[in-house]
């Protein structure tokens, strides 16, 4: 059993950044790959970036890539979202997820993930 907690959303300007965390209970987090996804009104949710259990392999979703940075770090058992050049269509909840996935791949379809945290409101104002 995984526990997420997410952390760090909050108002910010287009241009600006934003570092999300997110903090995960249980002694098995360095196991899990780790994903993060987001979900604007009206649409569905959507992958974002993921990050493999040792941190060797990193994937980003084409609307993000160059501008978001996932990192992770084991001994703190949390996972990160750096987001930079912060634009009005990433306003979102923004959600992480934990996946238990031993072939090295990340997932980007969320029915893969097993655990979720509650989502933190992330809102660019242009």
């Amino acid at each position: 059993q995984v526990q997420l907690v997410e952390s760090g959303g909050g108002l910010v300007q287009a241009g600006g950044s934003l570092r999300l965390s997110c903090a995960a209970s249980g002694r098995t987090f360095s196991s899990y790959n780790m994903g993060w996804f987001r979900q604007a009104p009206g649409k569905e949710r959507e992958f974002v970036a993921g990050i493999t259990w040792g941190g060797g392999k990193l994937s980003y979703a084409d609307s993000v890539k160059g501008r978001f940075t996932i990192s992770r770090d084991n001994a703190k058992n949390t996972v990160y979202l750096q987001m930079n050049s912060l634009k009005p269509e990433d306003t979102a909840v923004y959600y992480c997820a934990a996946d238990r996935d031993y072939s090295g791949n990340i997932n980007r379809n969320q029915l893969a993930y097993d655990y979720w945290g509650q989502g933190t409101q992330v809102t660019v104002s242009s």
